[in-house]
């Protein structure tokens, strides 16, 4: 996207995202190591660390509906990362107290991202 005016945005959020990849990985190694921990640790991994990255994809787009489309690929990675973390949450493989930290500012992640493409596509 060309919009240079958002750039201290972009930038804050490229640290924020890093950020919270850096978060995920770290609560990654709490989850038990057991096949059930096993199946879980790999893809609440591989959702949450992508998400940054996707979004220094979007950084880069070309078109308004290429930041759309690479925007909509971060907020299914977010959206998935919040299902594993329900999962954690629910099967009680981590305490619930350790894991709402992280579904907070998934939460709060999906809402930024959810509002930047709505601005994006003029709702």
């Amino acid at each position: 996207m060309k919009d240079e005016g958002n750039a201290g945005q972009r930038e804050d959020l490229r640290h924020r995202t890093k950020r919270y990849a850096l978060a995920i990985m770290d609560l990654s190694v709490l989850v038990p190591n057991n096949p059930r921990g096993w199946v879980i640790s790999k893809q609440f991994l591989r959702s949450g660390t992508s998400v940054g990255a996707q979004y220094r994809e979007a950084c880069r787009a070309k078109s308004n509906p290429d930041f759309i489309s690479k925007m909509e690929g971060s907020l299914q990675e977010l959206d998935e990362t919040l299902y594993w973390l329900e999962l954690l949450q629910e099967s009680k493989l981590i305490q619930s107290n350790v894991i709402e930290p992280h579904t907070k500012e998934t939460n709060e992640l999906i809402a930024i991202f959810t509002t930047i493409v709505k601005k994006v596509k003029g709702y």
